[in-house]
């Protein structure tokens, strides 16, 4: 049987009335109230103008590009170019929504792309690992993969082997291998007191960069101090900065610091010539993706390239059925490390 507003209504505790506003966006709802009711669309998939058997053979000339902050280079350059692509291929229309890293507003835009029958969703940018999350995730994409919906994970990983239903092309970024040749070329420089400044734990760009800084420093025989001289925070200059000052603190003899991104690497310059450290010739720093201000920062950063123009334009031809699918689903793109200023020997 077809679940009907009424159901909706009686599942959120509200009135017929108020899922209606909700789904129409035409009247002020409570955001508690609104979230109550958008649950239990979901809980209940509800399908809005009409069954979902027909919703699944006519898609719409929309599609839906995620991203966690379109004010950050790196989703700025992926959104647009997937944008881009649609654009000039299609008539179809991209929509860029922001879920400011919430991964809620995540799976709440996933929804209503689904009722909008998009043709077709990029999701950018890290996943947050978080089990009760994946499997919701898992269940939305599964909802739009049954809609019609063509799914694209770009700069993300792909959903893990146990997740059940179909898995959606990626594109992706050889993260442990970029932070690898990071840290080994700070070793290779003479360096040994290596600070790390990584992004938000939950996140899956995050562990991936940590952990290949930390093979690299397990094979420098340096495992218990990439331990203690990791510090995480936002992939953000504030967190930069203040991540700076504690990793100081930790070890004031430190000769080279890491950072998640080129972003949180100008925190790290700020904090160090505040505290009167030249760079690099007190202290080296590194940052992540190379953004278009990497090379004009003074000094330069030494950083590892992303080709994320390449992974946003590719992945928006994957998700307009313009290009063939990469072996197994999956297309891996690789950082190049890009030796600037920011990086020397440690002074002896």
């Amino acid at each position: 049987m077809s679940v009907t507003l009424a159901d909706v209504a009686a599942r959120a505790g509200v009135s017929a009335a108020t899922v209606s506003r909700v789904l129409n966006g035409n009247y002020p709802v409570a955001g508690a109230t609104r979230n109550r009711v958008l649950r239990a669309v979901e809980e209940l998939e509800y399908v809005v103008n009409g069954p979902a058997s027909a919703l699944a053979a006519a898609t719409s000339d929309l599609v839906g590009v995620l991203v966690n902050d379109i004010a950050d280079p790196f989703f700025g350059i992926m959104a647009g170019a997937v944008q881009s692509e649609i654009g000039h291929a299609t008539r179809k229309l991209a929509i860029v929504c922001n879920t400011g890293g919430s991964p809620e507003r995540e799976l709440t835009y996933l929804t209503l792309l689904q009722r909008q029958r998009a043709a077709a969703v990029v999701l950018t940018g890290g996943a947050v690992e978080d089990p009760a999350h994946g499997e919701a995730l898992a269940a939305r994409l599964r909802r739009l993969d049954a809609a019609g919906s063509q799914v694209v994970l770009c700069g993300r990983p792909p959903l893990g082997a146990a997740t059940a239903g179909p898995h959606p092309l990626t594109v992706t970024f050889d993260n442990r291998g970029g932070a690898r040749r990071l840290t080994d070329h700070l070793l290779t420089l003479g360096h040994r007191r290596l600070g790390y400044l990584a992004g938000p734990a939950a996140r899956t760009t995050t562990r991936h960069r940590l952990e290949g800084h930390r093979t690299a420093m397990a094979a420098a025989g340096l495992a218990d101090d990439a331990e203690r001289l990791t510090a995480h925070g936002a992939y953000d200059r504030a967190s930069g900065y203040d991540g700076a000052l504690e990793l100081l603190r930790r070890d004031p003899d430190l000769t080279a610091i890491l950072a998640a991104n080129d972003t949180v690497a100008l925190g790290v310059c700020a904090a160090l010539r505040d505290r009167g450290l030249r760079i690099p010739q007190d202290v080296s720093v590194t940052g992540f993706d190379d953004l278009p201000f990497a090379v004009d920062a003074m000094p330069a950063l030494t950083t590892v390239r992303l080709p994320l123009h390449a992974a946003g334009a590719r992945a928006g031809r994957l998700a307009l059925g313009r290009e063939d699918a990469p072996p197994g689903g999956v297309a891996t793109f690789r950082g190049d490390l890009m030796v600037r200023d920011s990086t020397a020997p440690p002074r002896r």
